[in-house]
């Protein structure tokens, strides 16, 4: 088969080019030429190909025949409820949506390729009608199987290897084929930044390899109403690597994050045309893989410490799920012209308004002091509901004296002092009592920080 002709489009204006270079000569923009294929097309510019009434019939699908189809029931269930939360759905008629394709982004070593085996391995036990397909793009079936025998291992189960086909191309083209010809169940890639076509020159992982790749499988995906897992890289700056139409081709966009020597895994959903974008999965570290967290507010406090000086509980919310997290400070008298300002899991420019708003409004000593600040268990906070658990941290260090027992603090802490009401307050102080802390410090009691400070006897 001939090669197909290609160009190189400039992503930011539209211009083509016979070959690569690095700037555009259009735009003067740098690295934004991408290979694309060129369609055939006729003198008059339309498309080389014409439709017979027959073929016109198999394009069109009435609106009676898709409410005829249309079922939550038709989702699959992945057996991992935190898995199948995050995919979206109601109650019970929650997995993955016939014909949907999933992007799941994490760094290196993350855990994606665990988790989707696992997800493979509950599928497979559940005897569907079909085979999964596993593409290996990264690793050989061999290595694949020492992970499953891994899992299986500890789960005690026995699962048909029938039911598994590994597929051992990294040709997109090929792949379809395979896939037309014997209609699997689900769909594994791992990873997209592997596959390849001939008609595009570039090499493995190229902008252009990547979207042409991800087109093509969501053609066949959406055709044969087969759901598809891709695995996606990640860039140095943590976004998922590929152009950004990449996102728009898939259906959903999963992040699979947290630190990697931590134990702690969280599952979230940045785009779902069939869900909500606000639920979140937490998954726990353990020696073959990944296991559910069902109350992961026990588990982020499993270890906490709150008797001793510089430690706080705050809630926070992920979506719609509050979950109770401990932040740790430690403040000590610096010897440096320009006191540090360390944050783990925590923003710096965050720590560096809070010991200001201390500094002017409560009048505490911070700004000749190193303050280093915490969220335990390797959780990455974002939202600004847990300033005043931090602010509390800050002082209870800074003074050396713990905070009253089964407290929690809730809130937003402007620059003026005042203390803000954080969003969804009832749903975490309903978690909080649920827990058995007896006092809530929010907003509802207190207008300011130096209002709480002073009822405290800071």
């Amino acid at each position: 088969m001939s090669k197909s002709k290609t160009t190189y489009n400039c992503q930011s204006c539209g211009s083509s080019h016979p070959k690569w270079q690095g700037q555009c000569a259009q735009c003067g923009e740098w690295n934004t030429l991408v290979e694309e294929v060129i369609e055939p097309t006729t003198k008059k510019g339309f498309r080389a190909k014409t439709f017979s009434e027959a073929e016109v019939k198999t394009k069109l699908v009435n609106w009676s025949e898709v409410k005829a189809k249309k079922s939550d029931g038709q989702r699959i269930s992945t057996q991992i409820e935190e898995f199948d939360r995050v995919l979206g759905g109601e109650g019970k008629k929650r997995g993955i949506v016939p014909g949907a394709v999933m992007l799941l982004g994490g760094e290196p070593g993350i855990g994606k390729s665990t988790l989707l085996t696992q997800v493979v391995l509950k599928i497979a036990g559940q005897q569907l009608d079909g085979q999964i397909f596993y593409v290996c793009g990264e690793e050989s079936p061999q290595q694949i199987d020492l992970r499953i025998n891994r899992i299986l291992d500890k789960e005690q189960k026995k699962i048909s290897k029938k039911s598994l086909e590994f597929v051992t191309t990294i040709d997109v083209d090929e792949l379809v084929e395979i896939i037309k010809i014997k209609r699997p169940v689900l769909v594994i890639v791992d990873s997209i930044q592997a596959m390849t076509t001939q008609e595009l020159s570039g090499a493995p992982g190229s902008v252009g390899q990547v979207r042409e790749s991800t087109d093509r499988l969501a053609d066949v995906a959406k055709r044969l109403h087969i759901p598809m897992f891709l695995v996606g890289h990640v860039t140095k700056d943590g976004t998922i690597a590929g152009p950004k139409t990449l996102e728009h081709i898939v259906d959903a966009v999963l992040e699979l994050s947290g630190e990697r020597t931590g134990e702690l895994r969280l599952l979230r959903t940045l785009k779902n045309r069939f869900g909500a974008t606000d639920e979140v999965g937490v998954f726990e570290v353990d020696e073959v893989g990944l296991a559910e967290v069902s109350n992961p507010s026990e588990f982020l406090l499993e270890h906490a410490k709150t008797t001793e000086p510089g430690s706080a509980t705050t809630c926070v919310m992920e979506g719609t799920r509050p979950l109770l997290i401990e932040v740790q400070a430690l403040v000590v008298k610096s010897k440096l012209a320009m006191p540090r300002r360390v944050g783990r899991g925590i923003d710096l420019s965050r720590i560096q308004v809070l010991a200001a708003v201390l500094q002017k409004h409560c009048r505490l000593p911070v700004e000749n002091h190193d303050i280093f600040l915490s969220a335990a268990g390797g959780y990455k906070v974002t939202e600004t509901g847990i300033d005043l658990g931090l602010a509390m941290a800050l002082v209870s260090s800074l003074k050396n004296k713990p905070l009253p027992q089964n407290s929690v603090f809730i809130g937003e802490v402007g620059l003026l002092g005042e203390i803000r009401k954080a969003n969804y307050l009832d749903r975490r102080i309903k978690e909080s009592k649920r827990l058995g802390f007896k006092k809530v410090y929010s907003i509802e009691t207190h207008g300011s920080v130096r209002e709480l400070l002073s009822s405290l006897k800071f």
